[in-house]
This record gives structure tokens, C-alpha cells and sequence, in this order.
């Protein structure tokens, strides 16, 4: 059996990318970073193998947005599309909506509500959690 191959871009086209094989932790980050870097709240992501993960066209820009945080994203359009923590070197998240087939990783959980801006809304019954991994 092929290892599944998950594709996605940037909004101008200029950065494409592929990762493969399974997706795991998916969720929605309300973190005040990731909430700045994406324009939005709150921010879906999956995680990927790193070592999973290649650029196909163009070329990832990257961030430090902090110590330990390497953002990618397309240097023409700014679309967020990597974060990548020193803490978890073998992964690397992709925000899930810059994937061609987005639906395939739903979020299943909401991390860091610490952060969560009050218009945002939790009504879809999906595990919380303030911080990484305590419940609300």
C-alpha cells in the first residue's frame, strides 16, 4: 500500500508543498502568536513527520516569532503555512486550511484558551484546554 500524499499551497500559488503519510494532532490553537500570524482566531493545525515534509514549488520564508518558533510562509502572499518548535524537532504543523483537502484533517480538540479572544466561538463540542494538555 502507497503512503497517502497530502498537498497545499499558498493563496497566490507561488509556495507548493507536500506532506506524507499520517496527520496527527489536529487542532485549533487560539494562541495570541499563532492568532498574529494567521490574521485570524482561531488557527486550524495538523502535524506532520518533519522529515515527512517538502517544498515543491517556490520557496518557504521563514519567522522566528519566538526563541524556540520557526514559522514558514509565502514571502509574496504572507499566507501562514508551517510552525515548527524546538521542543518536538521531528514534527512540523501545517495550518490545515492551507491544505487542497482541508476536510480531511478536522480538528478534534482547542488548545491554549488562554489566549482565546471572546467573540471566538466553542460551540462545537470539542475537547478544551487552557494551556498544552490541562483541560479547562
Amino acid at each position: 500500500m502507497s503512503e497517502a500524499v497530502h498537498r497545499g499551497g499558498c493563496l497566490c500559488g507561488a509556495v507548493r508543498y507536500e506532506a506524507r503519510g499520517a496527520g496527527r494532532h489536529q487542532v485549533f490553537c487560539h494562541c495570541a502568536t499563532c492568532r498574529r500570524a494567521a490574521g485570524a482566531s482561531p488557527v486550524a493545525w495538523v502535524t506532520f513527520d518533519a522529515d515527512s515534509f517538502r517544498v515543491t514549488k517556490g520557496e518557504l520564508a521563514r519567522f522566528r516569532s519566538s526563541e524556540r518558533v520557526q514559522r514558514g510562509f509565502c514571502r509574496d502572499c504572507g499566507t501562514a503555512l508551517t510552525y515548527a518548535h524546538a521542543r518536538r524537532p521531528a514534527d512540523l504543523d501545517v495550518t490545515t486550511a492551507s491544505l487542497d483537502d482541508p476536510a480531511a484533517f478536522p480538528p478534534k480538540r482547542h488548545i491554549l484558551l488562554a489566549d482565546r479572544v471572546d467573540w471566538a466561538p466553542l460551540a462545537d463540542g470539542l475537547p478544551q484546554f487552557r494551556r498544552w494538555g490541562a483541560a479547562t
